[in-house]
């Protein structure tokens, strides 16, 4: 599939039925502040791959070379990915919320705090690092079309996707809304699973968990913060945090941009 036919298929494919969160990255064609726009159809984002026979056929056909699976071992073993067909699944981890702790969450503001630790970690964490460079180096040096994907497609997919966006050059706003089009996406899931909750576990604890299972301006300013704090610019956090090599890094950029 050339290029320009693999533009066509993902300008045609919004959604898919079974992986709600399912997008190109870079939207319709995000715009940079210098005037240019990114790449439609190089990088993919998603939450967990729970395929039917039908929308793994729509990956292959979408020309995926890849799948970047950055869930826990837990994650993987209770839902294991559909394969793609034509494509190689790397398992390239990041730590979420540990259980216990998200057992323990007894308020909404101990939600809060544990979501906001989690996207500090995605810059403070070792092992957070380690995967998150692994598989920027990966998406620039691997040939066709790219996915990557957690359990929902909210936060360590959200984070990544916000990179990856920054580092072609769009706008901070605009970086901002793409993140957040996860609560838009995925709605019926988060009902789904807030309906699950109220059932179980009584409705006053929907308000407790309802902070974990949204994308929030906040998390997403607590990494970029981490990230200032610790490096003082996105560039020096890929390249000495993540252990991105400057050439790998150019060209991951390179790819982006139209």
């Amino acid at each position: 599939m050339s290029e320009s036919q693999q533009g066509q298929v993902g300008e045609e494919l919004v959604r898919l039925a079974s992986a709600d969160n399912f997008r190109d990255v870079a939207g319709d064609g995000h715009p940079t502040t210098d005037g240019g726009r990114v790449r439609r159809g190089v990088l993919f984002r998603s939450n967990e791959l729970q395929l039917t026979d039908a929308d793994a056929h729509t990956l292959r056909d979408l020309g995926i070379t890849a799948v970047y699976d950055l869930r826990g071992d837990h994650e993987v073993e209770a839902h294991p990915d559909v394969p793609v067909p034509g494509a190689t699944w790397r398992h390239l981890p990041v730590g979420g919320i540990p259980m216990d702790r998200v057992a323990a969450l007894q308020t909404g503001e101990e939600s809060l705090a544990a979501m906001l630790d989690v996207y500090r970690g995605f810059v403070d964490h070792p092992g957070a690092r380690a995967a998150f460079g692994a598989l920027l180096t990966a998406m620039a040096t691997t040939d066709g079309p790219q996915l990557f994907h957690c359990t929902a497609g909210k936060d360590r997919t959200g984070w990544t996707a916000a990179v990856v966006l920054a580092l072609a050059g769009v706008p901070d706003d605009v970086v901002l809304e793409d993140y957040l089009l996860t609560n838009t996406f995925s709605t019926a899931t988060r009902e789904k699973y807030l309906a699950l909750i109220a059932e179980h576990l009584g409705p006053e604890k929907v308000a407790v968990y309802e902070a974990v299972m949204v994308a929030d301006e906040a998390y997403l300013r607590t990494a970029w913060d981490a990230v200032a704090a610790a490096y003082g610019d996105l560039r020096t956090y890929v390249v000495d945090g993540l252990g991105v090599s400057p050439a790998d890094l150019d060209a991951l950029i390179a790819r982006l941009r139209d």
